[in-house]
């Protein structure tokens, strides 16, 4: 069990995790935007620091479990997304909202299991209380570069990073 006294990227660090730096986004929108104390994650996909992409039909040639991997290397990326945006992951308050897409054959029917590998990822991130979050999770004919899984994400900022930031704009 990890310490639930420890900050976000310490306990990213307890899991073996090092936060990459943020993506920057493949067309023409932004990786995160701010409105009142939420912000908005734009959706990210199983891509390594390197720049490897995972790609496939999930429950076809991709089983559920290397998607719950891919799932939570997406989780990594939204939240290295979020440390840019915010500067600091401690600003995160709690997570809201988790959307993910699974790029999937028509009669796959574990979507849930797929995504819960970000979902997982967060709470162990947050703790119970702070990274429990609703969420729905979708199959999709096909996703951009035909990766496997796509998860977008609407963290509460805390207050007063929120007011700076809005401040700044």
């Amino acid at each position: 069990m990890i310490n639930n006294e420890l900050e976000p990227l310490e306990r990213l660090h307890a899991l073996g995790i090092t936060l990459p730096p943020a993506r920057k986004p493949i067309a023409n929108f932004s990786a995160a935007k701010l409105c009142g104390d939420l912000l908005y994650i734009s959706g990210q996909g199983p891509v390594t620091a390197e720049g490897h992409r995972f790609t496939g039909k999930v429950g076809g040639d991709v089983s559920v479990e290397e998607a719950y991997d891919h799932a939570k290397l997406t989780g990594v990326n939204l939240l290295a997304a979020a440390n840019a945006a915010l500067g600091s992951l401690s600003a995160i308050r709690e997570v809201v909202k988790i959307l993910g897409f699974v790029n999937a054959v028509p009669d796959f029917k574990e979507h849930p299991q797929v995504i819960n590998g970000c979902s997982d990822l967060m709470i162990s991130v947050f703790g119970e209380l702070k990274g429990t979050h609703a969420r729905s999770a979708i199959g999709v004919a096909s996703l951009p570069n035909q990766i496997t899984v796509e998860v977008e994400m609407i963290v509460r900022v805390a207050h007063d990073v929120a007011i700076k930031m809005a401040s700044e704009t």
